[in-house]
């Protein structure tokens, strides 16, 4: 039986990224025709960043009180993923294209983990 070939690098490439400040969402259309509007709680909530994630397994810090953080600063890294600066002075970890995809494509799990995280630890999206 032949195992699927497994492929590195990027799934799909944004073709455009927009940033809708009323909405409170940054818009990604990508090369396959999908298109997602990710909340930037979202984005900022589940950073890349050691900050966010830890250094290894089981280290993730819930973040709370971002119901109403905004992004400041989009900057391109390569051509493989963007740096997002939020208005709280988060800046580290870079949004990588395959990262964005999943966020899109998972969005409401994400976001009912989120949730339930900031039960069961008595936090609040707005402190």
């Amino acid at each position: 039986m032949n195992k699927p070939q497994r492929t590195f690098g990027q799934r799909h490439t944004p073709t455009e990224i927009r940033l809708n400040r009323e909405a409170k969402t940054l818009d990604v259309d990508f090369d396959n025709a999908q298109s997602f509007c990710i909340p930037i709680e979202l984005l900022r909530v589940e950073s890349p960043s050691a900050e966010v994630q830890g250094h290894g397994t089981g280290q993730k810090v819930i973040v709370a009180g971002k119901r109403n953080v905004a992004i400041t600063e989009i900057s391109p890294i390569g051509n493989y993923a963007v740096a997002i600066k939020f208005d709280d002075g988060h800046d580290s970890g870079y949004f990588t294209w395959n990262l964005l995809y999943n966020f899109g494509e998972n969005q409401a799990p994400l976001w009912a983990e989120y949730i339930e995280a900031l039960d069961d630890q008595n936090l609040s999206r707005d402190t």
